[in-house]
Protein backbone atom coordinates (compact mmCIF):
# COMPACT_ATOMS: atom_id res chain seq x y z
CA UNK A 1 0.00 0.00 0.00
CA UNK A 2 1.61 3.31 -1.07
CA UNK A 3 2.43 5.53 1.99
CA UNK A 4 0.54 8.98 1.98
CA UNK A 5 2.71 11.80 1.25
CA UNK A 6 2.59 14.32 4.33
CA UNK A 7 0.66 17.70 3.47
CA UNK A 8 2.80 20.27 2.67
CA UNK A 9 3.15 23.71 5.13
CA UNK A 10 1.33 27.01 4.25
CA UNK A 11 4.17 29.42 3.48
CA UNK A 12 5.16 31.95 6.13
CA UNK A 13 4.80 35.73 4.77
CA UNK A 14 5.85 37.30 7.95
CA UNK A 15 9.47 35.89 7.76
CA UNK A 16 10.59 39.49 6.67
CA UNK A 17 9.65 40.81 10.42
CA UNK A 18 12.83 39.07 11.20
CA UNK A 19 14.85 40.92 8.68
CA UNK A 20 13.12 44.05 9.54
CA UNK A 21 14.10 44.19 13.39
CA UNK A 22 17.56 43.22 12.73
CA UNK A 23 17.77 46.67 10.55
CA UNK A 24 15.58 48.62 13.06
CA UNK A 25 18.40 47.64 15.68
CA UNK A 26 20.96 48.25 13.53
CA UNK A 27 19.95 51.94 12.53
CA UNK A 28 19.10 52.31 16.20
CA UNK A 29 22.84 51.24 17.27
CA UNK A 30 24.11 53.46 14.10
CA UNK A 31 22.23 56.85 16.02
CA UNK A 32 23.17 55.94 19.36
CA UNK A 33 26.65 56.21 18.24
CA UNK A 34 26.44 59.44 16.54
CA UNK A 35 24.53 60.92 19.10
CA UNK A 36 26.87 59.71 21.83
CA UNK A 37 29.66 61.49 19.28
CA UNK A 38 28.13 64.33 18.94
CA UNK A 39 27.67 65.49 22.73
CA UNK A 40 31.15 67.94 23.71
CA UNK A 41 31.80 69.88 26.72
CA UNK A 42 29.57 72.83 26.89
CA UNK A 43 31.76 74.91 29.19
CA UNK A 44 34.25 74.33 26.39
CA UNK A 45 31.53 75.56 23.65
CA UNK A 46 31.18 78.85 25.78
CA UNK A 47 34.10 79.73 26.05
CA UNK A 48 35.08 79.31 22.08
CA UNK A 49 31.66 81.20 21.52
CA UNK A 50 32.52 84.09 23.93
CA UNK A 51 36.23 84.54 22.11
CA UNK A 52 34.26 85.09 19.24
CA UNK A 53 31.47 86.94 20.76
CA UNK A 54 35.01 89.26 22.08
CA UNK A 55 36.90 89.56 19.08
CA UNK A 56 33.86 90.73 16.59
CA UNK A 57 33.02 93.22 19.09
CA UNK A 58 30.35 91.59 21.25
CA UNK A 59 30.11 91.35 24.66
CA UNK A 60 28.71 88.29 26.91
CA UNK A 61 25.30 90.21 26.88
CA UNK A 62 25.41 88.85 23.09
CA UNK A 63 24.51 85.71 24.18
CA UNK A 64 21.02 86.37 25.61
CA UNK A 65 20.85 88.40 21.95
CA UNK A 66 21.26 91.69 23.09
CA UNK A 67 23.97 93.48 21.16
CA UNK A 68 26.68 94.65 23.39
CA UNK A 69 29.61 96.55 21.31
CA UNK A 70 32.91 97.17 23.19
CA UNK A 71 34.61 100.30 23.85
CA UNK A 72 37.12 100.53 20.95
CA UNK A 73 39.83 100.91 23.83
CA UNK A 74 39.31 96.83 24.69
CA UNK A 75 40.79 96.33 21.46
CA UNK A 76 44.10 95.90 21.24
CA UNK A 77 45.87 96.01 17.39
CA UNK A 78 47.75 93.04 16.05
CA UNK A 79 51.39 93.89 16.32
CA UNK A 80 52.73 93.93 12.43
CA UNK A 81 55.60 91.21 12.09
CA UNK A 82 58.50 92.47 10.84
CA UNK A 83 61.70 90.89 9.24
CA UNK A 84 64.30 91.32 11.96
CA UNK A 85 67.90 90.89 10.47
CA UNK A 86 70.84 88.98 11.83
CA UNK A 87 72.47 91.61 14.11
CA UNK A 88 69.17 93.26 15.43
CA UNK A 89 70.27 92.31 19.05
CA UNK A 90 73.18 93.92 18.85
CA UNK A 91 71.24 97.21 17.33
CA UNK A 92 68.79 97.28 19.70
CA UNK A 93 71.46 97.29 22.39
CA UNK A 94 73.15 100.25 20.31
CA UNK A 95 70.37 101.99 20.66
CA UNK A 96 69.86 101.65 24.11
CA UNK A 97 73.26 103.16 24.95
CA UNK A 98 72.78 106.02 22.58
CA UNK A 99 69.98 106.59 23.93
CA UNK A 100 71.15 107.42 27.68
CA UNK A 101 72.35 110.85 26.69
CA UNK A 102 75.57 112.68 27.69
CA UNK A 103 75.52 113.61 31.25
CA UNK A 104 75.35 117.62 32.01
CA UNK A 105 76.28 120.24 34.60
CA UNK A 106 73.03 119.61 36.52
CA UNK A 107 73.64 115.74 36.02
CA UNK A 108 77.63 116.15 37.74
CA UNK A 109 75.35 118.09 40.99
CA UNK A 110 72.91 114.91 41.56
CA UNK A 111 75.91 112.48 41.45
CA UNK A 112 77.63 114.52 43.50
CA UNK A 113 74.86 114.60 46.16
CA UNK A 114 73.92 111.31 46.05
CA UNK A 115 77.84 110.27 46.11
CA UNK A 116 78.07 112.83 49.37
CA UNK A 117 74.84 112.06 51.35
CA UNK A 118 76.29 107.79 50.58
CA UNK A 119 80.05 108.99 52.11
CA UNK A 120 78.30 110.23 54.95
CA UNK A 121 76.08 107.59 55.69
CA UNK A 122 78.57 105.16 55.48
CA UNK A 123 81.59 107.37 57.42
CA UNK A 124 83.79 107.46 54.11
CA UNK A 125 84.51 110.89 53.43
CA UNK A 126 88.03 110.54 54.14
CA UNK A 127 88.61 108.37 51.72
CA UNK A 128 86.96 110.11 48.68
CA UNK A 129 86.53 113.61 47.14
CA UNK A 130 84.17 114.75 45.05
CA UNK A 131 84.26 118.48 43.11
CA UNK A 132 82.85 119.46 39.35
CA UNK A 133 85.63 121.09 37.49
CA UNK A 134 85.28 122.74 33.93
CA UNK A 135 86.80 119.23 32.48
CA UNK A 136 83.51 117.35 34.37
CA UNK A 137 83.37 115.53 37.32
CA UNK A 138 86.13 114.76 39.16
CA UNK A 139 86.10 111.76 41.97
CA UNK A 140 89.37 111.13 44.17
CA UNK A 141 89.70 107.92 45.31
CA UNK A 142 92.56 108.74 48.52
CA UNK A 143 95.41 106.05 48.55
CA UNK A 144 94.47 104.59 52.49
CA UNK A 145 90.71 103.53 50.95
CA UNK A 146 91.83 101.65 48.23
CA UNK A 147 95.57 100.35 48.36
CA UNK A 148 98.29 99.07 50.36
CA UNK A 149 101.58 101.50 50.46
CA UNK A 150 103.25 100.70 47.13
CA UNK A 151 100.91 98.38 46.14
CA UNK A 152 98.01 98.34 42.86
CA UNK A 153 95.46 95.49 44.14
CA UNK A 154 92.39 97.15 44.99
CA UNK A 155 91.78 96.33 48.29
CA UNK A 156 88.39 93.95 48.70
CA UNK A 157 86.87 96.20 51.77
CA UNK A 158 86.73 99.15 48.77
CA UNK A 159 84.38 96.91 46.69
CA UNK A 160 81.23 97.97 48.41
CA UNK A 161 82.06 101.99 47.61
CA UNK A 162 83.56 101.31 44.38
CA UNK A 163 80.09 99.79 43.24
CA UNK A 164 78.20 102.77 43.98
CA UNK A 165 80.61 104.94 42.31
CA UNK A 166 80.64 103.68 39.27
CA UNK A 167 76.85 102.56 39.32
CA UNK A 168 76.50 106.26 39.80
CA UNK A 169 78.48 107.12 36.11
CA UNK A 170 77.23 104.08 34.47
CA UNK A 171 73.85 105.44 32.96
CA UNK A 172 75.56 107.79 30.99
CA UNK A 173 77.59 108.09 27.44
CA UNK A 174 80.62 110.32 29.13
CA UNK A 175 83.80 109.41 28.53
CA UNK A 176 85.53 108.19 31.42
CA UNK A 177 88.99 108.69 32.62
CA UNK A 178 91.11 107.07 35.10
CA UNK A 179 94.01 108.97 36.50
CA UNK A 180 96.26 107.56 39.03
CA UNK A 181 98.85 110.21 40.70
CA UNK A 182 101.65 109.71 43.69
CA UNK A 183 103.34 111.54 45.45
CA UNK A 184 106.83 112.28 45.14
CA UNK A 185 109.01 110.02 47.41
CA UNK A 186 110.91 107.20 45.49
CA UNK A 187 109.09 104.23 45.48
CA UNK A 188 110.68 100.80 47.08
CA UNK A 189 109.05 97.93 45.68
CA UNK A 190 110.62 94.98 43.18
CA UNK A 191 107.17 94.82 41.21
CA UNK A 192 107.57 98.94 40.08
CA UNK A 193 110.81 100.73 39.34
CA UNK A 194 108.72 104.24 39.30
CA UNK A 195 105.95 106.19 40.78
CA UNK A 196 104.61 106.03 37.06
CA UNK A 197 104.13 102.92 36.73
CA UNK A 198 102.55 102.52 40.18
CA UNK A 199 100.18 105.09 39.34
CA UNK A 200 99.34 103.77 36.33
CA UNK A 201 98.67 99.88 37.19
CA UNK A 202 96.50 101.46 40.24
CA UNK A 203 94.36 103.09 37.74
CA UNK A 204 94.50 100.18 34.61
CA UNK A 205 93.19 97.76 37.83
CA UNK A 206 90.03 100.49 38.74
CA UNK A 207 89.62 100.41 34.91
CA UNK A 208 88.92 96.68 34.97
CA UNK A 209 86.80 96.82 37.46
CA UNK A 210 84.53 99.18 36.13
CA UNK A 211 84.17 96.83 33.02
CA UNK A 212 84.68 93.19 34.29
CA UNK A 213 81.94 94.02 37.64
CA UNK A 214 79.75 96.91 35.90
CA UNK A 215 80.19 96.42 32.13
CA UNK A 216 81.37 99.66 31.26
CA UNK A 217 82.00 99.43 27.75
CA UNK A 218 85.89 99.93 27.07
CA UNK A 219 85.20 102.37 24.16
CA UNK A 220 84.26 104.92 27.13
CA UNK A 221 87.39 104.54 29.04
CA UNK A 222 90.77 106.14 29.13
CA UNK A 223 93.56 105.41 31.96
CA UNK A 224 96.46 107.69 32.27
CA UNK A 225 99.47 107.61 35.32
CA UNK A 226 100.89 110.66 36.18
CA UNK A 227 103.13 109.62 39.15
CA UNK A 228 104.38 112.71 40.96
CA UNK A 229 103.88 115.24 38.38
CA UNK A 230 100.30 116.74 39.17
CA UNK A 231 100.00 116.98 43.03
CA UNK A 232 97.18 119.09 44.36
CA UNK A 233 99.25 119.70 47.81
CA UNK A 234 102.57 120.66 48.91
CA UNK A 235 105.00 117.28 49.10
CA UNK A 236 106.76 119.10 51.56
CA UNK A 237 104.21 117.88 54.32
CA UNK A 238 103.15 114.70 54.83
CA UNK A 239 99.71 115.93 54.59
CA UNK A 240 99.65 117.49 51.32
CA UNK A 241 101.88 113.73 50.12
CA UNK A 242 98.73 111.78 51.50
CA UNK A 243 96.58 114.41 49.29
CA UNK A 244 98.48 114.13 46.81
CA UNK A 245 98.65 109.48 46.88
CA UNK A 246 95.18 109.26 44.64
CA UNK A 247 93.21 107.61 41.50
CA UNK A 248 91.05 110.58 40.25
CA UNK A 249 87.94 109.27 38.00
CA UNK A 250 86.61 112.00 35.84
CA UNK A 251 83.45 112.08 34.06
CA UNK A 252 83.63 114.14 31.67
CA UNK A 253 81.78 116.89 30.22
CA UNK A 254 80.99 118.41 26.87
CA UNK A 255 81.79 121.52 27.41
CA UNK A 256 84.64 123.44 28.98
CA UNK A 257 84.84 126.36 31.02
CA UNK A 258 81.67 126.13 33.46
CA UNK A 259 83.94 126.26 36.48
CA UNK A 260 87.70 127.01 37.18
CA UNK A 261 89.96 124.04 37.67
CA UNK A 262 91.74 123.95 40.29
CA UNK A 263 96.01 123.83 39.50
CA UNK A 264 98.16 121.41 40.31
CA UNK A 265 100.24 122.68 42.95
CA UNK A 266 103.82 122.98 42.36
CA UNK A 267 106.30 121.84 44.70
CA UNK A 268 109.70 122.42 45.34
CA UNK A 269 112.00 120.18 43.11
CA UNK A 270 114.35 117.85 45.13
CA UNK A 271 116.25 114.92 44.77
CA UNK A 272 113.44 112.46 45.82
CA UNK A 273 111.16 114.15 43.05
CA UNK A 274 113.18 112.29 40.59
CA UNK A 275 111.69 109.06 39.43
CA UNK A 276 114.32 105.72 40.43
CA UNK A 277 114.67 104.04 37.03
CA UNK A 278 117.54 101.40 37.43
CA UNK A 279 119.65 100.38 34.27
Amino acid sequence: MARKKAPEKAANHERWLVSYADFITLLFAVFVTLYAMSQTDKKKVEQVAASYRSAFGMSSGAASGKLEMLLKTDILPVPSIRHQPKNAEKSKADQDQSARGQATRQDFKNIMIVLERYLAEHDAQEKVSIEITRRGLVISLKEAGFFDSASAVVKPSSYELLAKIIESLQPFENQISFEGHTDNMPIRSSTFHSNWELSTARAINLAHFAMDQHSVRPARIAVTGYGEHRPVADNAIEEGRRQNRRVDIVLHGTSTGEVEETRPVESSPSRASRPQVPF
